[in-house]
């Protein structure tokens, strides 16, 4: 009973923090005000939450992984590969290496291996975090696709350096070549399990479509238990379950851009995958706001364990470690975004040097962050306390706070009137295919037209019908938008049933442009999305 009151308590504190946003206005992202909501709960007494390393670990990451691979623009991702791979990849190494020496050399009661293991903890950005600032900043779309790819890939490869610097500091030894040899080996059979596992749920999920077509919340559970199953199994394999969550979504991704087959499930699917990362997010942050009490408690003992003079010693560790990641993703961010985007453009953006500062500024910490910090085990191999985890759980802590602030106050002023370098083939694309699919529903409705009309009493009421369908289609093509058809209550039946023929149509269209290459899967997202909902709303399904 205290567990499901626990769970019941966190998730009304994720609705209060909601509430107090929208109702007080206040001028600053959600992950604060849960945060400010859970050191509210904590300072008056807490929920004695105990946080298992290996649960939280596992409750939380495999679907918020799983989500960032599923839903990741593939086609924008792919033609950015080369900064993106150089911020996930290049940088996740640099700072680990960079900001692992320089803590361990600062605070020598931090030994080498937890030190190296904190500064994989700091490398993964949090693509959510920056997207609760982005409602209130514009963001270049090209920036923030080269963020969630960069974010997709740095979780991983952060959380399995993460995992090999944690064993290191359990076990007291480490040999690099030989870890070198299993980095690769987990990496590879993770990766594997995961697509195995994706790739063997989507073929089930096509015979319960057929099977079940009227009963989408088989499909949608299916696609919940995706994530933990490539985790677990990966996990039990002794593989990395981190790269089999990402690998299960990238590979449902790039297998199928709809990911459920009926227009009612995959919106249904879409709000229930929507209240999960919410939810787990929100979660994440009030716990974190709810451990700070505790950990402040631990002060004391944290300022003696690092040989300090004093509490204020503590304030100065965590500046000085936000500004050392800050240094090394401002060099890095510089030096990729030179290789990769302003060495090949003709016309430079306005303020290059703004533009890197806010790539910088961007790489916001938090829940994948805190959650794997908050996974240090209690125990090393011998039994004795994990070294410097208290300080470290501090740090990892005062880190995301101030990465949330940071970007919060700075990001306004540095994203005035920046660009990315544009690429004009999106627009294009999109438009091209908005004609497409408007051609795809005329062919659909003459054709239905011609079915319904043969021997009918009421042809002429079906011609009438099929031609002012026929004509919602004609202007957009004239027009060369995605204005969709009147979203009022058809007239009758037949009228129904046309538009809902050239719904499909056009869908189906977008599909086959997708699986083409001819359409980004970002772009298509929206325009079915738009699609699904006009149909379920006329069809009955909602």
């Amino acid at each position: 009973m205290d567990l499901v009151l626990t769970i019941l308590a966190l998730l009304a504190a994720v609705i209060a923090a909601g509430v107090l946003e929208k109702a007080l206005r206040l001028p600053v992202p959600r992950p604060l005000v849960q945060i400010g909501v859970g050191a509210a709960i904590g300072a008056v007494g807490g929920l004695a939450v105990p946080l298992d390393p290996d649960v939280f670990f596992l409750l939380f990451l495999p679907p918020l992984l799983f989500l960032d691979g599923w839903r990741i623009p593939r086609e924008e991702v792919l033609r950015d590969k080369g900064p993106i791979l150089e911020l996930a990849l290049g940088l996740v190494a640099f700072t680990i290496v960079g900001l692992g020496w320089l803590m361990h050399w600062a605070l020598p009661a931090m030994p080498l291996p937890v030190a190296f293991a904190l500064a994989a903890v700091l490398a993964p950005t949090d693509p959510l975090a920056v997207m609760a600032i982005a409602r209130r900043v514009r963001f270049p779309r090209r920036m923030m696709n080269i963020l969630e790819g960069e974010a997709l890939l740095n979780d991983a490869s952060a959380l399995v350096c993460f995992r090999f610097a944690v064993a290191a500091a359990a076990s007291g030894g480490f040999h690099l070549g030989a870890a070198l040899m299993e980095f690769l080996w987990v990496a590879a059979l993770g990766a594997g399990i995961g697509f195995a596992a994706a790739w063997a749920a989507s073929r089930g999920r096509g015979w319960l479509a057929r099977a079940f077509a009227d009963d989408g919340g088989i499909l949608i559970l299916i696609s919940l238990l995706i994530p933990y199953a490539a985790y677990l199994l990966a996990d039990r394999a002794g593989a990395s379950g981190i790269l089999a969550a990402v690998a299960a979504g990238l590979t449902l991704n790039f297998m199928d851009t709809t990911a459920l087959p009926q227009a009612h499930t995959r919106l249904r699917g879409t709000l229930v995958w929507d209240m999960i990362a919410y939810t787990a997010n929100g979660v994440i942050f009030v716990l974190l706001g709810e451990q700070l009490p505790v950990i402040l408690g631990r002060a004391d003992a944290i300022v003696a364990y690092a040989g300090a003079d004093g509490r204020w010693w503590l304030a100065v560790y965590v500046l000085g470690v936000f500004l050392a990641l800050g240094v090394l993703r401002f060099v890095w961010v510089w030096v990729s975004l030179h290789l990769f985007l302003f060495r090949t453009r003709e016309a430079a953006p306005k303020a290059r040097l703004r533009l890197v500062a806010a790539m910088a500024v961007s790489g916001v910490r938090g829940a994948v962050t805190l959650a794997a910090v908050l996974s240090l085990p209690l125990l090393t191999a011998t039994g004795d306390a994990f070294p410097a985890r208290d300080l470290a759980i501090f740090i990892a802590m005062g880190v995301i706070l101030l990465s949330l602030l940071g970007a919060t106050f700075l990001l306004p002023r540095l994203l005035a009137g920046c660009e990315m370098p544009a690429d004009d083939a999106d627009e294009g694309a999109e438009d091209a295919a908005v004609v497409a699919a408007a051609k795809a529903a005329l062919g659909a409705v003459e054709r239905l037209q011609h079915v319904l009309a043969h021997d009918n009493p009421r042809a002429d009421r079906i011609i009438q019908v099929a031609g002012q369908v026929m004509e919602t289609y004609h202007r957009r093509i004239a027009r060369r938008d995605g204005e969709q058809v009147e979203g009022g209550r058809w007239a009758d039946g037949i009228e129904r049933e046309m538009r809902l023929a050239a719904l499909r149509a056009e869908r189906t269209e977008i599909m086959r442009r997708v699986r083409a290459r001819e359409l980004g899967s970002a772009t298509a997202r929206r325009l079915i999305a738009t699609l699904d909902l006009l149909e379920a709303r006329h069809s009955g399904d909602t």
